[in-house]
């Protein structure tokens, strides 16, 4: 059976004619289409308690009290709208609680301003019962809005809305399905979705690392991110004028090669003068291409190998971001966005620096090499090059003796002398024999020594949540 995607006006109006659904709409700044859409669906005395809009700082400050940062279009101001506007509705409607769902639904929006030299976008959120009388699930979203008009930002957000509070009632079965359905009558060239957080009673199996993914894999976002805490957290928020020093890797597993890398590069990085180190942010990346498993068919991404890989970074105090960002370039003009000019560091080995300079990646762009270049090595980026070692001569590879096609060695020079690509110094060289290849082989096939060749909090990790397929070491019969 052919299954045809209701439109917004439906999405509304079924939720209308849902006698048990009931609740409050409090929306700030650009953001009021979304109960303008479930009044216009028809049946919306059935649905909407409220609705309200504290458009003037001042009155949202008296009715939700100021935030610290000083920022409106913020997750904390979301929480306190949802918050306050989910309390109010069984304290003023106590006659209605035991045969209604209540829920509270509520956005802070920036949309694009007059002269349109600003970003628009905006938080979401939904505060819903699935049973009457039940604690209340939440839904929060961040959205992007890359139209190129204030009317059709506000569309597409009302448009939004309505997919939110529709799926939190009528798809909560399938979150994947629930997530996915939030752009539907729109594209991820319209709305980017890069944040996505469902919890409560209701959703306590739900693992919204993996959430994060999805929103990376559907190509809903380019990048998202995990703290320490394995908590998802928004790229921009996050990163908002920080200096960034970030590392990319497999890390299956993370080995004293990726450590070492993290902590001589982080020395160096905060000798920079321009860097503030109370404003560092140290992230490790994993990019979607690395995620992927093939073998039989079409490629997919093997979740749990991909929750291991999150767990073991985090538990080691890494932030985490997962991107799509195969070349380098667009990782840079993703983190610019959000520095404002502040440093950034980029922490790779040397074979990787060479692959950068393969014109081979770059054939899809006009101007090639120069063009990805004129990105990649912004005023207030720098490479830092790890070396590797020739375990037949034992000769150390860097950036004084690496060979490139001669067309391009005074490229490279100009780049070493204008200090944006340097060499790590002071690498631990014992090290280096170390492929995290070789140790992933020896976990799975139950070899001993493998422990030597990881920091001690991995080793233990690997071996009490069983990960990477641990399998446990051999014993040797006399």
């Amino acid at each position: 059976m052919d299954f045809r995607k209701l439109t917004v006006k439906e999405k509304a109006l079924q939720v209308n004619l849902d006698i048990t659904i009931y609740g409050s709409f409090a929306e700030i700044g650009a953001g009021q289409e979304t109960a303008a859409n479930f009044f216009k669906a028809g049946g919306a005395s059935g649905t909407i308690a409220k609705t309200m809009s504290a458009y003037d700082m001042a009155f949202s400050d008296a009715i939700y009290g100021a935030e610290e940062s000083g920022r409106y279009v913020c997750e904390p101001r979301l929480m306190k709208m949802l918050d306050k506007e989910y309390d109010l509705l069984p304290m003023r409607l106590p006659e209605r609680a035991k045969n209604t769902r209540f829920f509270a639904f509520a956005n802070t929006v920036e949309s694009l301003n007059y002269k349109r030299t600003n970003q628009g976008r905006g938080w979401l959120g939904v505060k819903f019962q699935l049973e009457p009388e039940e604690e209340p699930n939440e839904c929060v979203i961040h959205v992007k809005m890359h139209d190129n008009d204030a009317v059709l930002q506000q569309q597409a957000l009302g448009i939004v809305g309505v997919n939110l509070i529709h799926g939190c009632f009528f798809l909560h079965q399938d979150p994947e399905q629930l997530l996915l359905s939030l752009i539907d009558d729109l594209s991820n060239v319209r709305i980017e979705l890069d944040f996505f957080r469902l919890t409560g009673p209701s959703f306590s199996h739900v693992d919204n690392r993996l959430f994060s993914l999805k929103l990376v894999k559907h190509g809903m976002t380019s990048a998202t991110m995990f703290d320490p805490q394995g908590n998802v957290q928004q790229p921009s928020d996050v990163l908002y004028k920080k200096n960034i020093l970030m590392l990319r890797g497999r890390f299956r597993p993370p080995t004293h090669v990726n450590i070492d890398m993290l902590k001589s590069g982080l020395r160096q990085f905060k000798e920079d003068e321009e860097v503030d180190p109370d404003r560092l942010m140290v992230i490790t990346e994993l990019t979607l291409h690395n995620l992927y498993k093939r073998g039989g068919g079409n490629a997919s991404i093997d979740e749990k190998d991909f929750l291991d890989r999150v767990d073991i970074l985090c538990s080691m105090g890494m932030t985490v971001m997962i991107s799509d960002f195969q070349e380098y370039f667009k990782l840079i003009s993703f983190l610019s966005k959000f520095t404002r000019k502040k440093k950034i560091g980029i922490i790779l080995g040397i074979n990787n620096l060479l692959s950068i300079f393969d014109e081979k990646y770059y054939e899809f762009l006009r101007g090639g090499i120069l063009e990805s270049f004129g990105t990649l090595f912004g005023r207030n980026v720098k490479m830092f090059v790890y070396p590797s070692l020739n375990e037949y001569t034992g000769e150390l590879h860097t950036c004084k003796n690496a060979v490139l096609p001669s067309h391009l060695r005074h490229l490279f020079q100009y780049l070493v002398d204008n200090d944006q690509i340097e060499d790590i110094v002071d690498s631990s060289q014992e090290n280096l024999h170390i492929i995290s290849d070789n140790v992933l082989a020896m976990i799975k096939n139950g070899e001993e020594g493998w422990e030597h060749f990881v920091p001690e909090e991995v080793s233990k990790a690997i071996k009490e949540h069983r990960l990477f397929e641990y399998t446990e070491a051999k014993s040797i019969s006399s």
